[in-house]
């Protein structure tokens, strides 16, 4: 099946016509965006903030007229409305998994690796996540999970149990996993992340050592290693949990934060943590800390 989608860019106060016109005209979903690359990075908690120019694109059947729908939304619009219209037209494709096209094997530090199920590196040493994320978030080439990657790469965690807050596809559990962690217990409140991590892990052999929770079950273990890759104000929020479910002298990494957040997540954490001087990507940072 095919789809038609109907792209309106427009201001800030003009979006809530946009989105009732288009639902109005049978939209089957509709989804807002940045027009004019205006960064917004974390929004407060139950707010649904936009941007100033943004493009609100409705999704519509095959068989919708287009013409139809450009004339029904230009008679829609007040005549001072600031709209632009574009009109595209979709083949029919599986979407989730388009974006493959363009994951290789990509290495973090000396000897991790992440791949695509058939796509082995040629090192010969190299220790490999065969990874399918489906629909869930992390394949490494976002900066936050990458800083958590090359340190696992890079410290020893033979024997570690490890706790992993926000799992998502589950890369970081797999990958402690193969670089010798005893047991990983990974956590979250997405079932699509909990599937794709159950999936990864029997992909690469690891499923054995791995507990899957969701965020709601109750976490009876702590651990030598906790990681968390999620937003800073989440962080913040999760620190007393983070906190107890840490072993003594046990270490905890903390990523998903902007340098500018840095400070204020480093002060959350003192009480519990002695934090190091952060590690920075691409503007993003890694806390690494040991439990007091």
């Amino acid at each position: 099946m095919a789809w038609i989608q109907i792209h309106l860019t427009t201001d800030r106060p003009s979006v809530p016509l946009a989105e009732l016109l288009l639902e109005s005209l049978g939209a089957l979903s509709i989804t807002m965006e940045d027009a004019a690359d205006e960064p917004m990075l974390e929004p407060t908690l139950g707010t649904t903030p936009l941007w100033h120019q943004t493009r609100v694109t409705g999704l519509f059947p095959e068989h919708s007229n287009p013409e139809q729908l450009s004339r029904d939304i230009h008679n829609g619009l007040p005549p001072t409305s600031p709209f632009e219209l574009e009109v595209e037209r979709l083949a029919d494709q599986v979407w989730e998994r388009v974006w493959m096209d363009d994951f290789h094997p990509m290495c973090f530090g000396h000897r991790l690796w992440i791949a695509p199920e058939g796509q082995p590196p040629e090192d010969p040493e190299a220790i490999t996540v065969q990874l399918d994320p489906g629909l869930a978030f992390g394949t490494g080439t976002h900066p936050t999970t990458a800083l958590c990657l090359n340190w696992l790469d890079r410290t020893d965690i033979a024997g570690a149990s490890i706790i992993d807050f926000g799992c998502g596809s589950g890369i970081l559990s797999v990958a402690a996993l193969l670089l010798g962690a005893n047991r990983v217990t990974a956590i979250d409140h997405d079932p699509q992340a909990l599937q794709a991590t159950a999936d990864n892990a029997l992909k690469n052999r690891v499923r054995d050592n791995l507990i899957i929770l969701d965020n709601n079950q109750p976490l009876s273990t702590s651990a030598d290693i906790t990681m968390a890759n999620i937003l800073a104000s989440t962080l913040i929020e999760l620190e007393p949990l983070l906190a107890s479910h840490t072993k003594s002298g046990g270490q905890i990494i903390l990523s998903g934060i902007l340098e500018e957040q840095s400070d204020v997540v480093i002060s959350a954490f003192t009480d519990n943590f002695q934090i190091e001087s952060p590690t920075t990507q691409e503007g993003w940072v890694l806390l690494h800390g040991m439990r007091r």
